[in-house]
């Protein structure tokens, strides 16, 4: 059985991004600008470097990624379904239903160089390529009669999947690189880790959800609890190795996406409501990512 603790030292780069940004000079601004140079650079380089290192074939993730994809299926239709409850608020239900299926792809890299090594790195990389689509289509779907955007320009122009289909493209078609542009792109994407998580928890807080406190604790459970428990026999089912359940777990169990908030603003959302259950999402997979691995070595 993994030791969760391995998890600890990049829940504790969360909490060191909450302190800077809230008790230090690093305040806010800051944090909106390392936001955007860990989004739009460094991130898609660190997926890009993976795959093209990593002496995997795309095809050898393809269980793996079938399962994030039934999981992440899974949570949409949970969150939709959230909707048919008597006295839902559509604005609201709209606003935080992304917020059941979708994951922090900064912590789920992390956790996979931590749980897996090089070889989890590339396999989360294509978790991503494939389930970040599917999650922002149904993220934008829910919200898409609040706002007038292009579902595909959204898609075609988000930079991890950008990304991840250019560093597919060099490994599938045998591309040669120089040494010294992988080794500096290697480099330029080590940095993504540290800074995306620092930049999770600089945007940690706790307003809004008292507009609706059940449906907040409905699309949490989903998050943190129904989606691991499918996780586990999911797993099985598809024959991964341990490793690869040990991936499949915790990127269920992932805290959603700190980007949902932007998401939710953008497209005439209610933004407090999206920070609060992001907030409380990331503090919550503080320990459900780790209870969950751990259940996992009960489970096999």
């Amino acid at each position: 059985m993994l030791d969760p603790i391995l998890l600890l030292p990049d829940f504790i780069l969360i909490m060191t991004g909450f302190i800077l940004c809230r008790y230090t000079a690093f305040k806010r601004p800051i944090w909106d600008a390392v936001e955007r140079l860990v989004y739009w650079m460094l991130f898609p380089t660190l997926l890009f470097s993976s795959i093209v290192r990593s002496p995997l074939h795309p095809a050898d993730a393809a269980s793996l990624a079938g399962g994030g994809l039934i999981i992440c299926l899974a949570g949409i239709a949970m969150a939709t379904a959230l909707r048919a409850w008597p006295g839902v608020n559509p604005l609201l239900h709209a606003s935080g239903a992304q917020v059941a299926f979708r994951f922090n792809s900064y912590i789920a890299l992390a956790l996979a160089e931590r749980l897996a090594g090089t070889p989890g790195v590339a396999w989360t990389a294509v978790l991503i390529a494939l389930c970040v689509p599917l999650c922002n289509v149904g993220a934008v779907w829910s919200l898409a009669r609040h706002g007038g955007h292009s579902l595909w320009r959204e898609l075609i122009s988000n930079p991890l999947i950008i990304g991840t289909v250019a560093g597919l493209t060099v490994k599938l078609i045998g591309l040669p690189l120089p040494w010294w542009f992988q080794e500096s792109v290697h480099r330029i994407g080590q940095a993504a880790l540290p800074l995306g998580l620092l930049a999770v928890g600089a945007g940690l807080r706790l307003t809004g959800l008292t507009a609706a406190p059940g449906l907040a604790t409905a699309l949490l459970v989903i998050r943190h609890a129904a989606l691991p428990v499918l996780a586990l026999p999911l797993g099985h089912w598809l024959g991964l190795s341990l490793p690869e359940h040990t991936l499949l777990v915790a990127f269920a169990a992932l805290p959603t996406a700190s980007s949902g908030y932007v998401l939710a603003v953008r497209m005439g959302g209610n933004g407090p409501f999206v920070a609060g259950l992001i907030t409380v999402s990331t503090l919550l997979g503080m320990a459900s990512v780790p209870l969950w691995v751990a259940a996992l070595g009960w489970f096999r």
